[in-house]
Order: C-alpha cells, then structure tokens, then sequence
C-alpha cells in the first residue's frame, strides 16, 4: 500500500505561522506520515525515516524534516539510534486513520467498488470525512459484515429444511 502525500497541504504548513492553523493545514500530510510510521511498526521492529522514504517514495531528507516537525509537535520520539515510534498523541491519531482506512475501504469494497479503486479512495476520504459521517458508515458497514455473516448460516438453515 502506498500513501499519497498532498503538496498542497505541506506548501499551507510551510507559509502558515499561527500554531492551530499550522497542524489543520498540515493535518493530512502529519496524519499520512503517522499512519505509515503506524503500519510499518506493524511489520517491523524498528522504523526508521528510510523505511517510510521507501515507504512512500519521498527522500530521506523530506522525511527527516517532517519527522523533525512530528517530533517537536509531541507526535513521534526518535531515538539516539534514529528509531522513530509514535507518542502516545501519535498513537491515537494514527490508530484512528488507520480505524477509516480499513473501514472505508472495507465499505466501500462492500458496495462493490473494486478493491484496489476503494484503498486509494479510503486514503483520500479518511483525512476529511467528519466524525459524524465516519460514524454512521462504520455503523452501517458493522450491519453489512454481520448480513454476510448471517447469509452462510441462513442458507445452511434452509437446505437442511
């Protein structure tokens, strides 16, 4: 799975002075990088900016200057050894967009968007879709997996009737 950075958004964090406008402007890009840190320490023991480089297809020192950012924002710890993990506050984001990733992709793949069209699309909505929206879409994704669920046992049910 490869994330996809908004230029955009990192040009607005660049210009941008006023602390709050600052992390809303840079959201997406932040929440793109902590969300990979989140799925390569899945993976692998220890993450380091070259494996979110390859990760991503950005170069190291772009890396390092965004890890900078997250680190000085309490987002990520980077250790002597160039380690990087998530805070606890980077944690929570991340596990958080990694939750609507893999609910909207799921969903949409439910409706019948074909998987790979859903992934890429998940990895756009999930930075904007409100709480309110997520919410109702993860309910009703939870109701479609407990139908097709269901479906197996029904028929099994019925055959034997």
């Amino acid at each position: 799975m490869r994330l996809i950075f908004s230029k955009r958004c990192v040009k607005i964090y660049v210009q941008m002075r006023h602390r709050e406008v600052r992390i809303t402007a840079m959201q997406e890009s932040g929440e793109m990088y902590l969300e990979t840190i989140y799925v390569l320490s899945r993976s692998m023991d220890d993450v380091h900016a070259v494996n979110i480089a390859s990760h991503l297809g950005y170069s190291k020192p772009s890396v390092s200057r965004a890890m900078s950012i997250l680190k000085r924002e309490g987002y990520v710890n980077v250790d002597g050894e160039g380690r990087i993990t998530l805070s606890d506050r980077g944690m929570e984001i991340a596990s958080r967009i990694y939750e609507r990733h893999e609910v909207l992709g799921g969903y949409l793949t439910a409706l019948g968007v074909d998987r790979e069209v859903a992934v890429e699309d998940a990895c756009r909505i999930e930075h904007v879709i409100s709480c309110e929206s997520f919410d109702r879409i993860k309910e009703e994704y939870r109701r479609i997996k407990e139908r097709q669920a269901a479906a197996p046992q029904a028929k099994a049910a019925a055959d034997k009737g």
